[in-house]
């Protein structure tokens, strides 16, 4: 691939995002010790999937509480991929977004564009439409949870160019195995490669299953992180994947 490239299996804790901007410190910490060019954080990584508290949280890329992340993004030239429900306009639902912030002070918002059910009573779905970014003479999408499990989604990702397909996502231990399911086959029908980024630990009522994976182009699974719990899964730049447990 040319680049290293990282998904964060954090935790998050309800609600706080000063909190959690602390522990995305840390894994950027991690991360950057370890040569990471481009780092996924999951869904909703700085507030939780705390669907009630989404107006709570809503954030925009230049919100001052972001200004540590921004400012490690510079410092450590990696583009750092964080979830949180975007304030495009309070007099309507937010979005479930990503921010992505990049080593030159700009940033990148994706919207999710596929909602799990009941998520409708407090989100909207984003534009459907593809979003993919350059990385390194390749081509990035993203997709947040619901989107992932939706073959268009990859289908419309893949038509636009993208060799690597980013999955910021909660899933419990129950859905675990069909949504993999998918990401590998997204991997093998479209020859992209597939880096999945799940919760460390419970949030929003969901036990998280962890076993953040990648997928290499043509559908093997390269790595996955052993259960739940705090981990970095390492995707070096000819493709092979490993875990780094954080304390």
């Amino acid at each position: 691939m040319g680049i290293r490239i990282a998904a964060a299996q954090s935790p998050s804790i309800a609600g706080d995002i000063d909190a959690n901007v602390r522990i995305h410190l840390r894994f950027i910490g991690a991360a950057h010790a370890e040569g990471v060019g481009l780092l996924l954080f999951p869904e909703l990584s700085l507030c939780g999937y705390e669907l009630p508290l989404l107006r709570d949280c809503l954030l925009t890329p230049d919100d001052a509480r972001l200004a540590p992340l921004r400012n490690a993004a510079i410092a450590t030239g990696m583009r750092i991929i964080v979830g949180a429900p975007l304030a495009d306009d309070r007099d309507v639902q937010p979005c479930i977004a990503a921010f992505s912030l990049l080593p030159d002070g700009s940033s990148t918002i994706y919207r999710k564009q596929y909602l799990h059910p009941g998520e409708e009573l407090y989100a909207r779905p984003g534009p459907m439409a593809p979003h993919c970014q350059e990385l390194d003479g390749q081509r990035y999408a993203q997709a947040i949870c619901a989107d992932a499990t939706h073959y268009q989604h990859a289908a419309d990702a893949a038509a636009d160019g993208a060799s690597i397909y980013l999955a910021g996502v909660l899933i419990s231990e129950a859905g675990y195995a069909n949504d993999a399911a998918k990401l590998q086959r997204y991997a093998g029908d479209f020859g992209m490669g597939v880096l999945m980024a799940n919760h460390a630990a419970p949030s929003g009522g969901y036990a998280a299953a962890g076993r953040s994976a990648w997928w290499r182009p043509g559908g093997q699974l390269s790595a996955a992180v052993a259960g739940p719990g705090s981990a970095l899964l390492i995707v070096d730049s000819e493709g092979t994947a490993r875990e780094v447990r954080l304390a």
